[in-house]
């Protein structure tokens, strides 16, 4: 199984601004430092912000700022809203499959969704971040 980007870079947003805890952090200082496109955390930067995760703010001193307790960050109900869960076709609500009805392959595969889902319901965001100095070396913040 392999997440989108989307995803990936919605937890190391989340990552990058817990460790960050309430500082304002502009947006292409995150893109930055992981290397990735601006324009495509943008995306991942409104959706955050649309499920009220961080928040955004304009200006000299603005950025994305977490203003979510970290412990209070499921990582998996954050999986849920940004991964789609329709990993084979058969999962959709427009399934085209033709043996849909009669295989077993979905049934199984929506038991290891589930499975996997209640592993990573066990962590927080304050999971991810609670070695930070560690983080902040590897993140250049020192």
């Amino acid at each position: 199984m392999k997440i989108t980007h989307f995803t990936d870079y919605g937890f190391r947003t989340l990552i990058f601004l817990g460790v960050r805890q309430k500082m304002y952090t502009p947006m292409p200082m995150i893109a930055n430092q992981y290397n990735i496109s601006s324009n495509h955390l943008m995306k991942v930067s409104q959706q955050l912000v649309r499920l009220g995760y961080i928040e955004s703010k304009h200006g000299r001193s603005g950025g994305l700022r977490l203003i979510k307790d970290p412990r209070k960050v499921k990582v998996s109900q954050v999986f849920r809203e940004l991964e789609s869960l329709e990993i084979v076709n058969c999962f959709s609500a427009y399934d085209t499959c033709i043996i849909s009805s009669s295989c077993h392959l979905k049934n199984i595969l929506n038991h290891a969704l589930h499975a996997f889902i209640q592993e990573l319901d066990k962590y927080t965001l304050a999971d991810l971040i609670d070695n930070p100095d560690e983080l902040f070396t590897h993140l250049s913040l020192k």
